[in-house]
């Protein structure tokens, strides 16, 4: 009778003595699928590449406790990057990417430019000639004008290009000036 050894259960009992080829040989094999776990349960992959990376400390320092009486070594793996991806899930002090952060003050800063549009009294003038222009032209010239943003910031914004916007801008401001006359 053979008994059948199984390769992570060797390398996580070496994980315990301080082989670090142990641990490198359960990376290379599992490591891959770790990351789509966690990427499955926290939708992102920078955070599951860092719970990846939690489990796998875990795994070298409690390498010790691993049982095989008790469970697969493939699965007392994937149970601690899955309670890695959970902690992270439900850790409410996770700070904000970048680019969060940026969508955030993007969206406030676009709705204070367009309140500027609504605060203007009903009866002047320049709120008919900017009503009067099309959304894109409108949000355009008060984005140049209200909120300070360049030609090149504006095309940006509104993913269309630069000389598309400096047209547009140019076009709508002879458009204000002729209704204002």
């Amino acid at each position: 009778m053979t008994t059948t050894v199984d390769p992570l259960a060797e390398a996580i009992a070496g994980c315990a003595t301080g082989d670090k080829t142990a641990l490198r040989r359960i990376f290379d094999s599992e490591g891959g699928k770790l990351v789509a776990v966690a990427e499955r349960i926290l939708r992102r992959r920078d955070l599951a590449e860092e719970a990846v990376q939690d489990a796998f400390l875990r795994i070298w320092t409690h390498a010790h406790q691993y049982a095989p009486d008790r469970g697969s070594a493939r699965g007392w793996i994937y149970a601690i990057v899955r309670n890695r991806a959970l902690n992270l899930l439900r850790d409410d002090r996770r700070e904000f990417t970048v680019d969060e952060v940026e969508a955030i003050q993007e969206a406030e800063r676009s709705d204070e430019i367009m309140a500027a549009w609504h605060r203007l009294d009903r009866d002047a003038r320049l709120r008919d000639c900017l009503g009067a222009l099309d959304e894109t032209r409108r949000r355009g010239i008060l984005m140049a004008y209200v909120g300070g943003y360049t030609h090149g910031e504006i095309a940006g914004r509104l993913r269309i290009p630069l000389g598309t916007a400096k047209s547009w801008i140019r076009r709508g401001l002879t458009a204000l000036r002729e209704c204002m006359a």
